[in-house]
């Protein structure tokens, strides 16, 4: 086994000019490629219609990107020591841009699957080794800072990414969503490589795990595929779902097995000795599953039930990354003076309370009542992601934080992915259940049933249109109901998680440490 500058002292800190010009390259890449998570979603009908395909099929230019980062991201900690971090981030970086620039020129959906799927298999290293890179070259004193930093970026472009792709498209055209990552990915990659490529952490020449490797790719992909699928399919009644199902459970079980007895794994699942590390992924899973379910219904809340256009909705949205923004910096800037159980426990008693509020809304709630609540969150996100990803990262040796960085990074997308499946099967079948329940009380015998009919009658309805509009009247109702539910159900959530996070031991403060625990 060879090894580079094994036994070289890690590099100073950088300071000063370059480390600003380091934080800007490294949050624009993080930036963009969380961006193209999101930013695909409002042009599906755009992209559809141009390549002459169902809007159902449109989608798997979604999926595809999501299936193939869920398998590449928690490949970072091997990829990282095979190959360096500050080469992997960058080649990932470049790679990102090239693959953008080629979904960009797809002319058929074949085509544009296979290279969101190649996109989303290069971009698997970015975000972590983001992570890793600024808080290896921080001083001691600002790791937290860059930490904060680094969250920002997580938190604020899936807000944005909707925004932005919808302009884009209505003013330009579709392929803009992924020409615009050109600039940004050559200039991030350039300045990069410029600034670190003295700085490259040791590298091993490691064997490849070819059975770690295929069980991955086989439970992973089938997992991430049938959370994307399962609602189109209704899940388990569905022959092909349950066959994924199956097959996810069955290899990611074996994958644990193998991975904890291999020399060399290709996913570091020996990082759950670590107390805080398993303690603060199950926080930051459950924080996410949470909140991005939240994500995900409020703006189908707005648009199916209120009547809102997804431009309205967009904005009824992105309050929540205004506070998350000024407040995050202040957080990290203060992280060794604070109690991070006591921050996040705070943290998740904004989003229990915003819950809680969200459940309260009616169909009557004006637009200026609905962003003062989602405003108010952005103090719960700048609360939680920074303190919670400190916890994750306290203890462990600076070797160790990309492997670190790429599970729980893992572990937060496939949260969102389970979150996004779970909201909205649990929003529909409960809006079906509340509009059977509704409907009983709808007969041509009930008076309030026939004053109505009159009614709309009067209005100039003929019979059947006036009974399309009572149906339409029941679905509206039906689908408030079960978002009044469900938001219920994720404040509950958030106020178990309230004591989750005291099980973590403190001290909290070292992060790339001499050691871990």
């Amino acid at each position: 086994m060879s090894q580079t500058a094994a036994a070289s002292p890690p590099p100073a800190p950088i300071r000063g000019l370059q480390l600003v010009l380091l934080t800007l390259a490294v949050a624009s890449a993080t930036f963009m490629e969380v961006l193209d998570t999101t930013i695909v979603n409002v042009s599906v009908s755009h992209i559809s219609g141009d390549l002459a395909v169902s809007p159902t099929q449109g989608t798997w230019a979604i999926s595809s990107y999501g299936l193939a980062a869920a398998i590449a991201v928690p490949m970072t900690g091997w990829l990282a020591k095979r190959f360096g971090e500050v080469r992997m981030f960058t080649l990932s970086v470049l790679l990102f841009t090239v693959m953008s620039v080629l979904c960009g020129f797809a002319h058929n959906l074949p085509t544009l699957v296979f290279f969101r799927f190649m996109q989303g298999l290069v971009s698997g290293p970015m975000v972590p080794l983001s992570q890793t890179l600024l808080l290896a070259n921080y001083p001691p004193q600002k790791k937290g800072l860059a930490l904060a930093l680094w969250a920002m970026t997580v938190i604020v472009a899936p807000i944005f990414g909707p925004m932005l792709g919808g302009w884009l498209t209505d003013n330009y055209s579709w392929p803009w969503i992924f020409y615009i990552n050109v600039p940004v990915g050559l200039l991030a990659g350039f300045a990069a490589w410029s600034l670190l490529k003295g700085r490259e952490t040791p590298t091993q020449k490691l064997p490849i795990d070819y059975i770690g490797l295929a069980l991955l790719f086989l439970g992973v992909g089938s997992l991430q595929l049938m959370l994307d699928n399962g609602n189109d399919m209704d899940w388990f009644s569905s022959g092909f779902i349950l066959t994924l199902a199956v097959i996810a459970a069955v290899a990611l079980s074996v994958l644990v097995v193998w991975e904890l007895t291999d020399p060399h794994p290709i996913v570091d699942l020996s990082l759950f000795k670590s107390r805080n590390f398993t303690i603060g992924v199950l926080a930051l899973s459950l924080g996410v599953f949470c909140f991005f379910g939240s994500t995900v219904l409020f703006p189908l809340w707005l648009q199916t039930v209120m009547g809102y256009t997804a431009t309205w909705s967009g904005l009824a949205v992105a309050p929540v990354g205004i506070l998350a923004f000024f407040i995050s910096p202040i957080i990290g800037k203060n992280i060794q003076r604070l109690d991070l159980r006591l921050v996040s426990s705070f943290a998740f008693m904004v989003f229990a309370a915003t819950m809680f509020w969200f459940a309260s809304f009616t169909l009557e709630t004006a637009f200026d009542q609905i962003i003062i609540p989602r405003l108010l969150q952005g103090i719960g996100v700048a609360c939680f992601f920074v303190p919670v990803n400190q916890i994750v990262l306290s203890g462990l040796p600076v070797s160790r934080l990309a492997a670190a960085s790429g599970l729980a990074n893992f572990f937060r997308t496939i949260a969102g992915s389970f979150a996004t499946a779970i909201a909205v099967f649990t929003w529909d079948h409960r809006a079906t259940f509340h509009h059977a329940r509704l409907t009983e009380h709808v007969t041509s015998g009930d008076p309030a049933t026939v004053d109505y009919v009159a009614r709309l009658h009067q209005l100039g309805l003929p019979g059947d249109t006036a009974y399309a509009q009572i149906d339409k009247v029941i679905g509206q109702q039906a689908f408030q109901i079960a978002t009044t539910e469900v938001f219920w159900g994720l404040g509950v959530i958030f106020v178990l998680l309230m004591a989750i996070v005291w099980l973590a031991k403190p001290p909290f403060g070292s992060v790339g440490g001499a050691g871990g625990h």
